[in-house]
C-alpha cells in the first residue's frame, strides 16, 4: 500500500491509526490507495499498538431466554450508536463456560466486558477478567464496582402482596436455582413477604426453563395439596406452569393464580396472559455498555457506579381471581 501511495510506510501506519501528523495530500494518497486495494484495517493487529479494538465482550447465560435477548439488543444498539461492535458469547448457565469465554475475549484485546446473570464467585470473576473494564449486570452485589441491576426482593414481594389481595392463602414458589444471585434474592424477597403474612413458604426448585416448570407445576398440581397461587421466578417457568394447568384441566385464575417475572413479550400473548414482573431489559443492556463507555473514557480506575431500576408488577388475566376471593 505504501509503494502504490508512493509514501513511506510510517506514514501509511500514522494514518491508519490517526497518529502523528500527515498533510491533507498525502492523507488523501493514502486513503484511495487503501480503497483501490480494498484494503480493512485489522482491528486486532492495531489494538496490539493502540489497546483499543473498538470491540466488547458480552456474556449471557442463555442465548434462548428472551430477556437476555432483548438485553443484548440494547447492549448492541448502544454499542454500534458508539462506533463499538460486540462479540456474543452463552455461558449456558456454566461457570467453566464463563470463564473460558473471558479468556477467549481478553486474547480478542476487547476494550471491555459485560457479564450478565453470573453464577461465579464474585472473586474468581475478578482475577479473571483483570484489568479489563467489566460490568456485571443482573446481579445484586457490593462485590462488583460497576453494576446494572432490578430489585428482584422487592420484585418477589410485589407478587406476594398482589396474591394476596387476589385472595390466595397458600402461595408456592418455583424458585430459580440455588446458585443464580437472582434466584436467590426472588427467593428471599417471597420468603420475607410471606413470613409477614403469617404464611408458610413452599419452595420447590427449578432451573430458569420452561420445562421444570412445566414439570414442578404438574406434580404441585396434581398433589392433594393443591396451592391457589404460584409464583415461578421467571417467564419461562410460568409458561409451563399454564402449559401444566391446561393438561391437567386446572382452570386459571379460578382454581390457581400465576405469576411469572421478567415480562417477555410472550407472557402478554399466552392464554391466559401472564401476569409480571417487568425489568427493562432492554434499558438494562444500554446502561451496561453506557457504564463501559464511561469507564473508557475516564480511565476510572478504582471509581465505581452501579445502575438500579425498580421492578413494575404488571397485573394480567393469570391472577385476577383465586378461589377463596370467589367464595366471599
Amino acid at each position: 500500500m505504501a509503494r502504490k501511495a508512493g509514501v513511506s510506510v510510517s506514514t501509511v501506519s500514522r494514518v491508519i491509526n490517526g497518529s502523528g501528523y500527515v498533510g491533507e495530500d498525502t492523507e488523501r494518497k493514502v486513503l484511495l490507495a487503501m480503497k483501490e486495494l480494498n484494503y480493512q484495517p485489522n482491528r486486532i493487529a492495531r489494538g496490539l499498538v493502540s489497546r483499543r479494538t473498538s470491540t466488547i465482550g458480552l456474556l449471557i447465560p442463555d442465548v434462548a431466554n428472551p430477556f437476555f435477548s432483548e438485553m443484548a439488543r440494547g447492549v448492541e444498539d448502544a454499542a454500534i450508536a458508539e462506533g463499538y461492535s460486540v462479540l456474543l458469547c452463552n455461558s449456558d448457565w456454566k461457570s467453566e463456560r464463563e470463564l473460558m469465554y473471558i479468556d477467549l475475549l481478553k486474547g480478542r484485546w476487547v476494550d471491555g466486558i459485560v457479564i450478565v446473570g453470573s453464577r461465579s464467585d464474585s472473586r474468581v470473576i475478578e482475577a479473571a477478567v483483570g484489568d479489563t473494564p467489566l460490568v456485571i449486570v443482573d446481579r445484586r452485589s457490593s462485590e462488583f464496582r460497576w453494576s446494572v441491576w432490578t430489585d428482584n426482593r422487592q420484585g418477589a414481594a410485589l407478587v406476594v402482596e398482589h396474591l394476596l389481595k387476589m385472595g390466595c392463602s397458600k402461595i408456592v414458589h418455583i424458585a430459580g436455582p440455588s446458585d443464580s444471585p437472582s434466584a436467590q434474592e426472588r427467593r428471599k424477597g417471597y420468603e420475607q413477604a410471606i413470613s409477614q403474612a403469617g404464611l408458610v413458604a413452599i419452595v420447590y426448585e427449578g432451573d430458569f426453563r420452561f420445562a421444570s416448570g412445566f414439570e414442578i407445576a404438574t406434580m404441585i398440581l396434581e398433589g392433594s395439596q393443591r396451592p391457589d397461587g404460584i409464583f415461578a421466578a421467571n417467564d419461562l417457568m410460568a409458561i409451563g406452569v399454564l402449559q401444566a394447568a391446561v393438561k391437567l384441566g386446572v382452570q386459571v385464575p379460578h382454581e390457581v393464580a400465576i405469576v411469572g417475572y421478567d415480562n417477555i413479550p410472550s407472557a402478554g400473548y399466552v392464554s391466559p396472559s401472564l401476569t409480571t414482573v417487568h425489568q427493562p431489559s432492554y434499558q438494562m443492556g444500554v446502561s451496561a455498555f453506557d457504564l463501559l463507555l464511561e469507564q473508557f473514557v475516564t480511565n476510572s480506575g478504582q471509581s465505581a457506579r452501579k445502575v438500579k431500576f425498580e421492578p413494575k408488577l404488571v397485573v394480567r388475566d393469570s391472577s385476577l381471581k383465586c378461589p377463596s376471593r370467589n367464595s366471599v
